[in-house]
């Protein structure tokens, strides 16, 4: 069950991502591109999910869920917030923060190899220093842009915003309550990634 669950959770995740990038084809915003990033990332993690319920957890699965959920989810929504009030260096800024982010959970070496059933706690494997800091920076600043653009723009477009809030929301209760397994964790990331979507795309009209 917890297999299919987080199976499901990615098929969900990729196809909004798709409709995100399939909108930036054609308008080119750069706040669409990033949001397909991160969304089309927290499907890579749901997919890292499925690879250790299903095959039990080592050290590659651990290593791509802590990449694309850990370390780039939150930061590339959070880059698509700043880019759509026009920090124009929010898309540089964020390019860098990923290629440092895939070579730390690509190289840093593991305190002690993965295995077993059961999501792995980032502290028994992952030194505060590189790791497990750089993913505690990039999801306070991702979160916090989200959010802040979200409040800030809340009058202009309380519908989606309200959305967008309660992904974030949903999101950060998956990533902290992890403990409870796979299974819950996908239903959170799906219920998140659905309600980010709406918040992103819901039409201006609609609010």
């Amino acid at each position: 069950m917890e297999t299919l669950l987080a199976f499901a959770a990615a098929l969900v995740a990729l196809r909004l991502s798709g409709r995100l990038a399939a909108r930036w084809r054609v308008r080119r915003k750069p706040e669409l591109a990033l949001w397909a990033a991160g969304l089309g990332a927290y499907a890579l993690a749901a997919a890292a999910l499925a690879w250790g319920a299903s095959a039990g957890w080592d050290d590659r699965a651990f290593r791509a869920y802590y990449l694309f959920g850990g370390l780039l989810t939150a930061a590339l929504l959070g880059a698509g917030s700043l880019a759509l009030v026009g920090h124009r260096l929010a898309v540089p800024a964020v390019l860098l923060y990923a290629g440092l982010a895939a070579g730390i959970a690509i190289s840093e070496p593991l305190a002690s190899p993965v295995t077993g059933e059961g999501i792995p706690a980032a502290q028994e494997h992952f030194d505060l220093f590189p790791a497990r800091l750089a993913a505690l920076l990039g999801n306070i600043a991702g979160t916090a842009a989200v959010v802040g653009v979200a409040l800030a723009s809340f009058r202009r477009r309380p519908l989606g915003n309200a959305l967008l809030l309660a992904g974030v929301s949903v999101a950060a209760a998956g990533s902290a309550l992890s403990g409870l397994g796979e299974a819950r964790t996908a239903a959170f990331i799906t219920v998140a990634a659905l309600l980010l979507y709406a918040g992103f795309a819901v039409p201006a009209g609609r609010n």
